[in-house]
């Protein structure tokens, strides 16, 4: 049942005249909504935050659609957080965070324990196709030479004051260099100046200063050797050995390169690995003097413990000078003074003799003379270190290389 028709309006006539209303659309939903912009019952309303049911809406309170809360569409989520972005340092940034001695350069910006093990397993690899390839080589040139084959050099006694023999055997050492270089580029991604010196770089304005020191120490002690082995007649002069014009612009010209890439391998990559694998610096240093005297002293076939006990030195004050100058320079040269003068000075006399080299072993008296020798230089460079100007710590700049993302 219906009410009736009411009819025409017959009451008091209006007090206001009408006004329109226009229809307002729907705003659509925004497209950066945010949690804390939402309307929420819990919370109080302010004009900022949209529309609340219980305040009702007046068009004097100018409300418009674009201040008006709408509920997010399915699936929407707050917008995340700017990523972070990894930056490399810029070009000629130092790979160090932090000053590193030279047994620490490995320890990098982006070091890791297996990459040692991998640069020693690479150079082992590559010398050893390196050192087939120099003997092949060697033997081709003597062949194309039109040498009688009869008078092939006896590698196996490896008589050292023969021309041939010597350069072969300083050939086949030479070739660690750039197998010491390759690990360092490919394993640790670094300059292969980081071989050298905490400079990065080979530094030559010390071969002079540190040579003099040598030959006044370590050389005399070797003259001393010889001098006692005469006066004993334990060494006997025979005079100069055949081709000895050859064999000294050998020995000038490849023997201290033969000495270098030693040092190279002992007391560089090798004490380097050791040293980046101890937690504690002066631990790792001791540890890589130790082990690395104790390999290169075997690598030389020792014939008796008194030999052994001379390289095992020789390694020990190589480790020592290359801790105090930061680098292999004082090494090498003490190294190349050494090898020099012994093969010079068993050319000269003759029949192999200069107590140093010699296969039949050394005695007790020059073992000591050249524990003094060595001595004697690594003072002489520890308090030189100043008048020289030596580095011992590498260059460091500290890189985060977390930055946000523009926006």
């Amino acid at each position: 049942m219906t009410d009736p028709d009411p009819g025409p309006y017959a009451g008091p006539p209006p007090t206001r005249p009408p006004q329109h209303w226009p229809a307002v659309q729907p705003a659509p939903y925004p497209q950066a909504w945010h949690p804390q912009q939402a309307w929420h019952p819990q919370q109080g309303w302010h004009p900022q935050q949209g529309w609340h049911p219980q305040q009702g809406w007046h068009p004097q309170q100018g409300w418009s659609p674009q201040q008006a809360w709408y509920p997010p569409p399915p699936g929407w989520h707050p917008s995340p957080p700017p990523p972070q972005v990894r930056w490399a340092p810029p070009p000629g940034t130092p790979p160090h965070e932090v000053p590193r001695p030279f047994l620490l350069a490995m320890r990098s910006r982006d070091w890791a324990w297996w990459r040692p093990l991998l640069g020693i397993l690479l150079f082992g690899g590559v010398y050893l196709v390196l050192n087939v390839l120099a003997a092949v080589i060697g033997l081709l040139g003597f062949f194309v030479a039109g040498a009688d084959p009869s008078h092939l050099p006896d590698l196996a006694v490896q008589d050292l004051t023969d021309p041939r023999v010597l350069l072969f055997v300083n050939a086949t050492l030479i070739v660690a260099i750039p197998c010491v270089w390759l690990a360092w580029a490919v394993a640790h991604g670094m300059a292969i100046g980081w071989s050298s010196s905490v400079l990065a770089r080979l530094r030559r304005r010390l071969f002079l200063p540190f040579a003099l020191r040598a030959l006044a120490t370590l050389g005399v002690a070797i003259l001393l050797t010889l001098v006692l082995g005469l006066a004993t007649g334990n060494d006997v002069v025979s005079g100069p050995v055949r081709s000895f014009g050859w064999l000294l612009l050998v020995v000038v010209l490849t023997t201290p390169l033969q000495s270098a890439a030693e040092e190279y391998v002992f007391r560089g990559y090798l004490s380097q690995a050791i040293a980046a694998w101890v937690r504690r610096p002066a631990v790792g240093a001791v540890a890589a003097a130790l082990l690395t005297a104790a390999l290169f002293s075997v690598a030389h076939g020792p014939p008796d413990v008194a030999t052994f006990l001379d390289r095992f030195a020789v390694g020990l004050a190589a480790s020592a000078v290359v801790w105090l100058t930061g680098g292999l320079e004082a090494a090498i040269v003490l190294h190349a003074v050494n090898n020099v003068v012994v093969f010079v000075l068993a050319g000269a006399l003759g029949n192999g003799e200069a107590g140093s080299d010699s296969t039949g072993g050394i005695g007790l008296v020059p073992l000591t003379l050249t524990v003094l020798g060595l001595a004697a230089y690594v003072l002489l460079v520890a308090r030189s270190r100043a008048q020289v100007k030596v580095e011992t710590t590498t260059a460091a700049t500290a890189w985060s290389g977390v930055v946000p993302a523009a926006g």
